[in-house]
């Protein structure tokens, strides 16, 4: 039989008999879509929970970028990281808009918005920056810069759920915020995510193009997709939500670990942590530079070899893939800190059930190698 690897991450998942009750509820209701009672209770949880006032649930998080983008009629150019997933830039390809690549910070990872104003153009019309890996963006910076050049924000919040900044969310920064709720996210629906809205005017706008721009049963008020959350997956939001700070607490024991055992190894970098920043420990990103040991994939490869998957997360850049790489935008010239941080990441195993023996073993194969 096969041993079972160490994956990068693990989906939590609340206990089976408090999840049937739901699913007999379901059962019994023959309402499976379109609105019914456990969205409207996850909508409503979800709010209170984070913080925000106005969310739309929709059924993963690439289609709530793209609602979003909708929502707010942005097109032209769009300043965006090359350093994110690729739901990111592509979702601007969807409505038609260009992405262009602004190069990132060195400690955050985020988008710099020392460098946003020079990518600036009469064709802008927007912001799109990334949370990564939950780490806040500086938004300050990022709102005065779109308050000066008449700009939208969209923060796309897929890695940032409940994590705050100076004690309130950071959903509530920009115009709107765009969470994931993919089964490898702190908080999941199987898949799902949301549009946090600032009014319950923008969150009607969100929900009538999520729902083919129907209102009512006769009256049509706009072009929109197909993009509702189901009941299951709206059921198993709530079954699972009374569990998501402790299995943040989780999480923390585990970056904790790392930080104790690998503090200090030369030639690797750990997440700084930022006493303003209440975080989810979604991800535990080291650099691996390999000036005094293996490089970066040769760390990923020896890992592997003892049946733990970390994960070169985010390598490549998104502008090394055909669609972008012929941008102006997208050189490797004009994004030097994204190229170097690309190159030298690497994410290691971190979930709740995460054993203290297994982080153990994976700081030991990092500091001793295959002795």
């Amino acid at each position: 039989m096969n041993k079972k690897p160490i994956t990068v991450t693990q989906p939590s998942l609340p206990p089976l008999d408090e999840f049937i009750p739901y699913l007999e509820s379901i059962w019994e209701d023959k309402w499976l879509t379109n609105n019914g009672k456990f969205n409207r209770e996850l909508e409503a949880e979800l709010e209170r929970f984070l913080g925000v006032e106005h969310l739309a649930l929709c059924s993963n998080g690439t289609l709530a970028l793209m609602l979003a983008l909708k929502a707010l009629d942005v097109r032209g150019e769009v300043i965006t990281t090359p350093f994110s997933f690729v739901a990111t830039s592509h979702s601007l390809l969807w409505v038609g808009a260009v992405p262009v690549f602004c190069d990132i910070e060195d400690k955050t990872y985020n988008i710099d918005p020392e460098k946003i104003e020079a990518l600036i153009t009469e064709r802008t019309t927007a912001i799109l920056p990334v949370h990564v890996y939950g780490n806040p963006c500086d938004d300050e910076r990022i709102g005065k810069i779109a308050q000066r050049h008449g700009l939208k924000v969209i923060y796309d919040a897929a890695h940032a759920f409940h994590v705050k900044k100076d004690g309130r969310s950071i959903l509530t920064r920009g115009d709107l915020s765009v969470l994931s709720f993919h089964a490898t996210k702190v908080f999941n629906t199987f898949e799902g995510g949301a549009v946090v809205c600032h009014t319950e005017e923008m969150k009607q706008k969100v929900k009538d193009l999520k729902n083919f721009g129907i209102r009512g049963e006769t009256t049509v008020v706009s072009a929109g997709m197909n993009a509702k959350m189901n009941e299951v997956q709206a059921a198993m939001g709530l079954a699972q939500l009374k569990y998501l700070e402790q299995n943040i607490a989780k999480r923390r024991a585990v970056a904790d670990h790392y930080h104790e055992l690998l503090d200090g190894l030369p030639g690797i970098t750990l997440p700084a942590e930022r006493a303003d920043v209440s975080g989810n420990y979604s991800y535990f990103p080291i650099l691996i530079d390999g000036s005094c040991g293996p490089s970066r994939d040769a760390a990923y490869d020896l890992l592997k070899r003892h049946d733990i998957l970390s994960r070169k997360y985010f390598y490549p850049l998104i502008t090394h893939f055909p669609m972008y790489a012929g941008l102006p935008s997208a050189s490797a010239e004009k994004l030097p800190v994204a190229e170097r941080i690309a190159a030298q990441v690497l994410c290691l195993p971190v979930y709740p059930g995460l054993s203290r023996a297994h982080v153990e073993k994976i700081c030991r194969l990092l500091r001793e190698g295959e002795k």
